[in-house]
């Protein structure tokens, strides 16, 4: 992901740790919709199986693509990419294993004996849950603010309200 570049770059980082304004320009996320799903579940409540933070999210997200054919365009952007590719890799599975077993099972009893059967042995729970918490404060994650910053993705005068890029995220706006 590029932020920029040179003095661009260097200013905006500079600006954005002291947390003074940058001039930004105020423009729409492209395909978005403005729909709000709130038949999703917040991404901080974890999976009453396996403690994992963001899969009964990405489940719901999957339940919804099985019942209505589509995600609005502001969700589907990130549908089985951004944090639903993030969990999956870390799992070492591939999303559409997941959307698959979500779209074949009648129940979620099956849902969740098929999930049982996708996923590795050892979740390793604590590690992702650690990361996901803290995705937004590595240095990626921070040139993915920037990056939406400057693009216009959040609205200007916001950085005090969103630490990091997956505040939207926490408060259940992927």
């Amino acid at each position: 992901m590029s932020v920029g570049s040179g003095a661009e770059v260097g200013l905006s980082r500079v600006c954005f740790a002291m947390n003074c304004p940058v001039p930004m320009p105020s423009k729409a996320i492209p395909g978005s919709t403005g729909e709000i799903l709130t038949t999703l579940p917040p991404a901080y409540v974890p999976h009453a199986a396996t403690g994992l933070l963001h899969l009964p999210r990405f489940l719901a997200k999957c339940r919804h693509v099985k019942a209505h054919g589509a995600l609005p365009a502001s969700y589907a952007k990130n549908y089985k990419r951004g944090m639903d590719r993030f969990l999956c890799l870390h799992l070492g599975i591939d999303p559409a294993a997941v959307e698959q077993i979500v779209f074949e099972s009648a129940d979620d009893a099956e849902i969740e004996r098929r999930l049982r059967g996708l996923f590795p042995r050892d979740l390793r729970v604590a590690k992702w849950n650690r990361n996901y918490v803290q995705k937004g404060m590595t240095p990626a994650g921070q040139e993915f603010i920037l990056e939406a910053h400057r693009d216009g993705v959040r609205r200007p005068g916001r950085r005090d309200q969103e630490r990091d890029g997956f505040d939207r995220v926490r408060r259940g706006k992927d």
